[in-house]
């Protein structure tokens, strides 16, 4: 058993330049391409925050995805708490964005997408 086997992950990138002006999954995945996804968002300086419901669902959706509408709310929340960690001109840290409880939003992911299965991936 891989000590990575429950860990899930994703990387999101935000552009108001597109289109739909969605985030954009980047890259996702679980087990071992989770704890790589992690590796080189902290070997980069980029933040990483912990959601395992969150995560979850983002690591079902392929690269290149955008998010659904039903976890817009839930990754804005995320990037006004990283926008707002940054500025140093406050004196205290910002709150917390609101973890997802209780599971998922009602047809967060698309009904035809079946559960993610650990599958050799191209290395990253």
């Amino acid at each position: 058993m891989s000590q990575f086997k429950d860990q899930h992950a994703a990387a999101l990138r935000y552009s108001s330049d597109l289109s739909s002006g969605a985030p954009v999954v980047v890259a996702s995945g679980m087990g071992y391409t989770a704890q790589k996804i992690i590796d080189i968002a902290m070997d980069n300086h980029i933040p990483v925050y912990q959601d395992d419901t969150l995560a979850t669902l983002l690591s079902q959706l392929a690269a290149g995805s955008e998010i659904p509408p039903e976890l817009y709310q839930a990754v804005a929340d995320l990037y006004l708490y990283f926008l707002n960690y940054g500025q140093e001109e406050k004196k205290e840290k910002p709150a917390q964005p609101r973890r997802l409880e209780g599971g998922a939003p009602e047809a967060a992911l698309p009904e035809a997408q079946e559960p993610p299965r650990e599958e050799p991936r191209e290395k990253i």
